[in-house]
């Protein structure tokens, strides 16, 4: 592994990540809901009386913010190194996963384990140890 030292942005990475760390408390304060988005989409699927708005706006906060950004910035370069058919498949997987799982790594990793839970420990430790796994297989043995 090496590292792009002319786009390392370890300050901006940071205060992204406090940011999503102060918007999950605030969440989790002002309306005793847990931002994560496999919760707040599957709740779409069967809202609730009175829960469908805040889950809309949401998922489209989710949709619009990188546009906005793209309006004001330009994006930058991604380059996957994976087929449309693999990516569809990975997809479906971590759908499945998030259901087996009680929740995303976003819900788990970001606002179970600020709570101090002790579900969202073994899950996120799951999560990453699958990750760590099937980069191994697909990079080193797979090839």
């Amino acid at each position: 592994m090496t590292i792009d030292w002319n786009n390392f942005t370890p300050w901006a990475s940071l205060a992204g990540g406090v940011m999503i760390g102060l918007a999950s408390a605030l969440f989790l304060l002002f309306n005793g809901k847990i931002a994560g988005i496999s919760g707040i989409v599957g709740g779409l699927l069967r809202p609730a009386p009175g829960d469908v708005v805040w889950r809309i706006a949401f998922v489209a906060g989710i949709v619009v913010s990188p546009l906005l950004f793209g309006a004001a910035r330009s994006l930058p370069h991604v380059d996957i190194d994976a087929s449309y058919p693999l990516l569809i498949i990975a997809g479906l997987l971590v759908g499945v996963g998030t259901r087996y799982g009680s929740g995303c790594t976003s819900g788990h990793g970001v606002s179970g384990l600020s709570r101090g839970s002790l579900r969202s420990v073994v899950a996120t430790a799951a999560f990453m140890f699958a990750g760590f796994v099937t980069v191994f297989i697909a990079r080193h043995v797979l090839g």
